[in-house]
């Protein structure tokens, strides 16, 4: 079974992952980043508040041959003052 690495990004910063994951196929990888990622964004809301700003994050997937795919998730706060 192929080994994927799931780098994590996080705005200007980048998590490399050394361990991988071994997947069967590309629908797996696509499901296990996403959720992933989701996992991330969830995180996110409940830390530091986003005042005037935003989020962007994304799982940057890679195999030893290279980049596989990437999903990506951004946010952003916009207050309305009355």
């Amino acid at each position: 079974m192929p080994r994927f690495y799931f780098d994590l990004r996080d705005g200007d910063d980048l998590a490399i992952d050394e361990e991988g994951l071994e997947l069967p196929n590309v629908g797996a990888v696509q499901a296990e980043a996403a959720i992933s990622l989701a996992d991330m964004a969830r995180d996110a809301v409940h830390g530091a508040p986003l005042l005037g700003g935003g989020r962007r994050m994304a799982i940057e997937v890679r195999d030893e041959a290279g980049p596989v795919m990437q999903v990506r998730f951004s946010f952003d706060v916009e207050t309305r003052t009355h």
